[in-house]
């Protein structure tokens, strides 16, 4: 029987994207895994974006579908990504998981395996509690938390700035968006695919 694994994210300048792409890698490297890679729909405007200057980077994952609720229940594990609004998840992923309203009424979502990744703007811009507070929805639908153990050596990396927590991989945007996930981070995010979808293929035995 084959794992079915959905990344979902919202990304506006492409760095949530990048960790998208690391952990879908990584849940690849499972036998017999499958993983869909989806974006949450945009609430803000063409307009807005391209004053922000977010237009261009987001042409580049346009291609990536929209993600639907009614989709969710079809995954064995579900692996959000969000950038970081002041310690919370971003306003897009919060409409997105608000819909779940009827899936929750079903347990539909009850006993899949969930998971976060996160980016901010500095280096204690808020990563953990942005995570720790989506964990909150993921266990009012019941499903089972995963995070990065320390076996991922990328935790203890301490040569250079690196986001990673044992709640899930980070990376670090800097204040104007230039810096982009370091081989670290991404390193980080591979195993959290991977991890995630060992596990949930150890509940569905």
């Amino acid at each position: 029987m084959s794992i079915k694994v959905q990344v979902i994210f919202y990304s506006m300048y492409g760095h949530v994207y990048k960790m998208a792409q690391a952990v879908a890698e990584g849940v690849k490297q499972v036998a017999g895994a499958e993983v869909s890679l989806y974006q949450v729909a945009e609430l803000l405007p063409g307009e807005v974006l391209e004053k922000m200057g977010a237009k261009a980077a987001k042409a580049s994952f346009a291609d990536v579908p929209i993600a639907t609720v009614d989709q969710l229940p079809e995954a064995d594990a579900i692996i959000f990504g969000t950038p970081t609004r002041f310690g919370n998840m971003t306003a897009q992923m919060r409409s997105f998981l608000d819909q779940t309203g009827g899936l929750w009424l079903k347990g539909s979502l009850i006993g899949k395996v969930g998971s976060v990744f996160a980016s901010t703007g500095t280096q204690h811009g808020g990563q953990e509690t942005t995570i720790t507070s989506f964990h909150s929805t993921l266990l009012h639908h019941g499903m089972v938390i995963v995070g990065v153990p320390y076996s991922e050596s990328g935790l203890v990396y301490m040569d250079d700035i690196t986001g990673g927590t044992p709640y899930g991989a980070t990376t670090l945007a800097g204040p104007t968006g230039s810096r982009q996930p370091s081989e670290n981070e991404l390193k980080i995010a591979r195993y959290q695919g991977k991890h995630v979808t060992e596990i949930a293929d150890k509940l569905s035995r």
